[in-house]
């Protein structure tokens, strides 16, 4: 297995199965319907528009084991030093360890962007991602009730917070 720089090209067709596996069968995305290729196409976009990584784990075989990125927090620009990442992987990939080598290597991208803190917004359903943010550092600075519907039960949503030490010199504007 390598990190890999994600591309529209190699693997859109990949992260799509991988969103619309986790739209279907978990509450890790809220939301209702699967998603298509345009849709994959615009996202990848914005990925590139912002500047943001898509990184993912390539089998030997060349299958996409999982990926991981970030974007912008909210649409403000006081909010630049802040990114809201997500992790997913492959249903069979997991258990590996993957998604810490995910969320570290987001870690570093987002130092090196010079971002100052990293929001990860979990299902609190979501006991393995919690654990996972918990070893790596973040906070859970929230807890958002009853503030998703799916599968015919309300979702609470926490927030997760790692405050990193960049950048070196925040400016307003």
């Amino acid at each position: 297995m390598h990190l890999i720089e994600c591309t529209f090209e190699r693997h859109a067709a990949a992260i799509l199965a991988i969103f619309n596996d986790a739209i279907a069968h978990s509450t890790a995305l809220y939301d209702y319907r699967a998603r298509n290729m345009d849709q994959m196409e615009s996202w990848f976009a914005a990925k590139q528009l912002g500047d943001f990584p898509v990184i993912g784990f390539e089998h030997n075989n060349g299958s996409l084991m999982g990926f991981a990125s970030y974007g912008p927090f909210r649409a403000f620009p006081a909010f630049k030093y802040t990114v809201e990442h997500a992790i997913y992987v492959d249903s069979a990939f997991r258990g590996q360890g993957l998604g810490e080598q995910l969320l570290q290597q987001l870690i570093l991208r987002a130092q090196a962007q010079q971002k100052h803190t990293m929001i990860g917004a979990i299902d609190t359903s979501n006991e393995g991602s919690i654990s996972l943010h918990k070893k790596l550092g973040f906070v859970c600075n929230g807890i958002l009730p009853q503030v998703g519907f799916k599968f015919g039960h309300w979702l609470d949503l926490a927030l997760y917070q790692k405050t990193l030490q960049t950048p070196e010199h925040p400016i307003d504007g």
